[in-house]
């Protein structure tokens, strides 16, 4: 009877432990999938919002020529910032990467110069076409501002997700990239405007 009795409380143990070794192997593999999950909805999300963003490039770049094309016939010998645009959206259109995001910030700084040329043009100023133009570029230029938030958003939770433990093992394991962030490049477009009067 002792024998049995230590035979039953033996197997009883051994099914509780194996129990808990089945359990215990179930809550990591349910853990693991959804922590992948979540890192491949993560990864998804930043491709939509770079997608996003260079939609609005795209409407960018094919409003650019028209812009010039009109500030061209009121400053003809500002050629140089003419042709310094151009390079620029031509440079954006075929950077990838990093470089794109880079690439892009200059663009955005020789546009700024472009629209300088108004204050020293008043026809140009006046031509319903160019403030036509100008207010889409305004327009897009909103559109992307908005769009880098929701990317940068969603690089800063992605990045995190892969240097938190334990989820960044789960990374590791699914090689995936940090992202990288679009921001301003140029100091001068971090300054604080000076308003004088």
């Amino acid at each position: 009877m002792n024998n049995l009795l230590a035979l039953t409380t033996g197997a009883i143990i051994a099914i509780v432990v194996a129990v808990l070794v089945v359990a215990i192997a179930l809550g990591v593999a349910v853990w693991w999938v959804s922590t992948r999950n979540a890192l491949v909805t993560l990864r998804n999300k930043k491709e939509e919002g770079w997608a996003t963003i260079d939609v609005s490039l795209k409407k960018r770049y094919d409003l650019i020529p028209n812009l010039v094309s009109t500030v061209k016939g009121y400053a003809a010998h500002e050629s140089g910032t003419l042709e310094a645009v151009i390079k620029a959206r031509n440079a954006a259109m075929t950077a990838t990467g990093d470089a794109r995001m880079q690439a892009e910030n200059v663009l955005s700084g020789t546009l700024k110069s472009l629209f300088a040329l108004q204050e020293a043009y008043p026809n140009l100023k006046a031509d319903t076409q160019f403030l036509n133009l100008q207010r889409n570029l305004s327009s897009i230029e909103d559109e992307l501002a908005s769009a880098r938030r929701y990317y940068n958003g969603i690089v800063k939770e992605l990045n995190t997700k892969m240097d938190v433990f334990p989820s960044n093992l789960v990374a590791k394991g699914m090689h995936l990239e940090k992202g990288s962030y679009f921001e301003l490049d140029s100091s001068e477009e971090r300054q604080n405007v000076r308003v004088e009067f």
